[in-house]
């Protein structure tokens, strides 16, 4: 039996889940759970597996994951639910559609892709994925602490617009990770693979690029937009990788406008 994962709630009416990427925890989506809860949602936000008050899973695989996920969203019986997830978060959100699309209603995916470092022709771009992971636990085989990596990595996958004030609890939420279980999570990313059921996903679907994203690039989510039928594309100007940080209030305001289009 699958552990229920921490999660964090707040706010009343329709819920929505978000799932947070490689390098944050719950509060990665602090400024989230305050506008949609001020709009009439119930916002809630897990640790996933191995992150903050989380338990870890064994073997560390997305299918593991979704297994926590769909635990949670059992538990929280409010029906199908918007499920919102950006960067690894997104993931595991495609994984879940995949195994329970009942669970869904709606989809928002920020920064994320269908596939870890594959070309467009679906062949593994082994050098890109190598250079990925070296850059990431490289600094930690080297001594030095996920604190000390994240105030060098989190400005590197920033946009020009951002501030150090923007920029800074993502700083905070990347400090935290458990470094062994952010090594696991790493390894994880090299199995996924879910380009086959984008077309497949039946409910409203919204794609969230970042216009100078490096690691989920506009092109490739733009491409996922277009494999999923009800689908919208949306890319903000100026910004990166953590785009729900770096400028919460764009952000919030195309993830709000989505939700009022489906009428809840």
């Amino acid at each position: 039996m699958t552990t229920l994962p921490h999660f964090i709630s707040q706010g009343t009416g329709p819920t929505v889940l978000m799932l947070h990427g490689i390098g944050g925890n719950h509060a990665a989506f602090g400024p989230q759970m305050q506008s949609l809860a001020a709009a009439g949602f119930r916002a809630v936000a897990w640790d996933m597996p191995g992150y903050g008050a989380s338990a870890t899973v064994n073997p560390y695989t997305f299918e593991a994951l979704a297994d926590a996920c769909i635990t949670l969203l059992e538990h929280l019986q409010t029906g199908p639910v918007v499920l919102l997830g950006h960067s690894m978060g997104g993931m595991v959100a495609q994984e879940v559609i995949a195994r329970r699309a009942d669970l869904a209603r709606a989809v928002v995916l920020a920064g994320t892709s269908p596939s870890f470092g594959r070309k467009p022709d679906g062949t593994v771009s082994q050098t890109w994925q190598q250079q990925f992971i070296t850059s990431r636990t490289g600094p930690l085989d080297a001594g030095q602490t996920m604190a000390q990596l994240a105030q060098t990595l989190v400005p590197q996958m920033a946009g020009p617009v951002a501030t150090a004030q923007d920029l800074q609890l993502a700083i905070d939420c990347m400090s935290s990770v458990n470094p062994a279980t952010y090594r696991l999570a790493l390894q994880a990313l090299l199995t996924f693979d879910q380009r086959a059921n984008l077309p497949r996903i039946a409910v409203p679907t919204l794609l969230v690029a970042g216009q100078h994203d490096k690691s989920a690039p506009p092109a490739v989510i733009r491409a996922m937009a277009d494999e999923i039928t009800h689908s919208q594309y949306v890319q903000l100007a100026g910004l990166g990788h953590l785009l729900n940080l770096e400028a919460p209030a764009a952000f919030d305001a195309v993830v709000l406008a989505f939700l009022e289009s489906l009428g809840a």
